[in-house]
Parts: structure tokens; C-alpha cells; sequence
């Protein structure tokens, strides 16, 4: 059987200008967790960038299993940080 993913959006005030938003997902039935991206908004906000931040995440997840990405984390504060210091947003 393939692995099922349910996708999890979290979101941090990085700063008062700017929001990120970590696409990130739990591989079921392992129950483990994996950062796929990030997306960064800032004012003004952009409706065509929010289309392709969308598009972007689906090509992402069609390209390439995001556990085979970024690896697996039995937490998504551990995913998140493993993916700041590989990435360092």
C-alpha cells in the first residue's frame, strides 16, 4: 500500500511584516512528520502569489514524496527546525 498524507498547514509570525506558512505533512500510518516548504507572505499581499505558492505546492508533492525531501521527524517542531537549518529561513 502507498502512503497516505494528511497535509498540515503551520503558520508563524516570523516578524510584524511577515508571516510563514510551513506546508507540512504527517505520513500516515507512521504517524512521522516532514516539512515539505515554506511560504513567506508580506504586505501587500499578493493574490497571484498565493495562486503560486498553491501550484508550487502541488508540483512539489507530484515531483517527489516529501518524506524523501526533507526526511521524517516524530514531531513537527522537529521537522520545522530541521528544515530552518537545512534551509535557513
Amino acid at each position: 500500500m502507498k502512503n497516505l498524507y494528511q497535509a498540515i498547514d503551520i503558520w508563524i509570525r516570523k516578524d510584524e511584516e511577515t508571516l510563514v506558512r510551513y506546508r507540512c505533512f504527517q505520513v500516515l500510518p507512521l504517524g512521522k512528520f516532514c516539512v515539505q516548504s515554506a511560504d513567506f507572505y508580506r504586505q501587500p499581499f499578493d493574490q497571484v502569489q498565493s495562486i503560486q505558492l498553491e501550484k508550487q505546492f502541488l508540483e512539489l508533492f507530484l515531483e517527489e514524496a516529501p518524506e524523501i525531501r526533507s526526511g521524517l521527524f516524530e514531531s513537527l517542531e522537529a521537522a520545522i527546525q530541521a528544515h530552518e537549518e537545512i534551509f535557513g529561513s
